[in-house]
């Protein structure tokens, strides 16, 4: 069976999806006699795309960030090795 793709991630593998801002300025809704407004459904879509996008771009700062510090942390650990003594190699 083939996968179908949602967000990025295969659907129905046990991963939560996530919505993405194209999904959710081009949601539908179906037509009711005494409906919604659809101008105000596309306003809130449009502010709820908005935050998503906004959402998304902090994450992918945020693991950035994580993985510079990673690099960092390595390093230190690296140059601290070959500066100390090894344990249990002491006088004794």
């Amino acid at each position: 069976m083939a996968q179908v793709y949602r967000g990025g991630r295969p659907f129905g593998t046990g991963c939560p999806t996530r919505l993405t801002p194209h999904e959710v300025r081009t949601r539908t809704f179906d037509r009711r006699r005494r409906g919604v407004d659809p101008d105000q459904v596309r306003e809130f879509q449009a502010t709820v795309a908005d935050e998503l996008t906004d959402l998304y771009q902090q994450i992918r700062r945020l693991a950035q960030e994580n993985d510079r510090l990673k690099r960092t942390l390595r390093d230190w650990q690296s140059m601290h090795a070959r500066h100390c003594r090894p344990p249990n190699q002491g006088p004794w």
